[in-house]
């Protein structure tokens, strides 16, 4: 029996598939933990401190008595939280902003460039870290200061697909049609680089993730009792000796997620790019 032709994209694509296979599973555990985790991660149990994997706790305890598995899950919510937020904040004024830059020019366009080069100056987690420690530690702030990084991210690519795309002829007849540029961005660039900002996106996010688990690992991010994997990893900088499995259960399913928004990004790349479509079926055709 023939797949269903939704599916065959996927097919196509490994990355895409594997990718968004990855990301689907640690969103659902994220979103379970809103409603459900094995147990309550604001209880300690210090007789049940640092247990091994068990029917009971799959994953071991910490040095706490926390269940390690409703730490991941609820660590998972709390990292794509402020990550989503974050490239959301990135997206909805990064991309007006470098549309209007590329749409009017001049004076306008000058300035966005040169506020971007001053942020992308120092890097993105130095940034986030001397934001968070002015404005004080916790979740809210931490999404605030990888927002604002994001925002010149979006902002360049957005301009630089725009005027990458104004050139072309249905701009053009738009155009002499008698179109507002305003109406024309709307209208025809923006669908036409939504695929850039698609992708860019993914990429912002792995990266947000990241940034989010550095901020709490030097106790900048998410505050207890909210979980957070990288506070998971600086709290069990003292107990690798003893049981290293509490750094390496964080430690993986930030690998692990980081790899699979990464791979999603660049199977969206893949296909939605109508260049590598469009070279795909000359050398598939007979």
């Amino acid at each position: 029996m023939a797949a269903p032709s939704f599916l065959h994209p996927l097919r196509q694509h490994r990355a895409l598939a594997i990718g968004g296979a990855i990301v689907a599973l640690v969103t659902a555990a994220a979103a379970l933990s809103l409603v459900w985790t094995p147990y309550p991660i604001d209880v300690l149990s210090v007789a049940d401190r640092l247990q091994g994997p068990s029917l009971a706790h799959p994953f071991g305890t910490d040095h706490y008595g926390r269940d390690m598995l409703s730490m991941l899950m609820v660590g998972a919510r709390t990292s794509i939280a402020v990550a989503l937020l974050a490239v959301g904040i990135g997206a909805l004024i990064g991309v007006p902003l470098g549309l209007l830059a590329a749409a009017r020019g001049g004076w306008l366009d000058e300035a966005v460039m040169r506020l971007n080069d001053l942020v992308f100056a120092f890097p993105a987690l130095l940034s986030a870290v001397m934001i968070t420690a002015i404005l004080g530690p916790g979740a809210v702030n931490a999404v605030l200061a990888i927002g604002i990084f994001n925002i010149p991210v979006f902002a360049r690519v957005a301009r630089g697909g725009a005027l990458a795309t104004g050139s072309r002829e249905f701009v053009l007849a738009a155009r002499v049609s008698g179109k507002g540029q305003l109406r024309i961005t709307a209208e025809h660039i923006l669908p036409n680089i939504a695929n850039l900002l698609i992708v860019q996106g993914t990429i912002q996010f792995s990266l947000g993730i990241l940034a989010e688990a550095g901020l709490s690992y030097v106790g900048l991010g998410a505050q207890p009792p909210l979980a957070s994997w990288g506070r998971m990893l600086n709290e069990a900088q003292t107990m690798m000796m003893m049981a290293p499995s509490l750094a390496l259960y964080p430690g993986l399913a930030i690998v692990i997620t980081v790899l699979g928004l990464n791979l999603m990004g660049d199977g969206l790349r893949d296909a939605l790019d109508p260049r590598l479509k469009r070279r795909r079926a000359r050398e598939t055709a007979p």
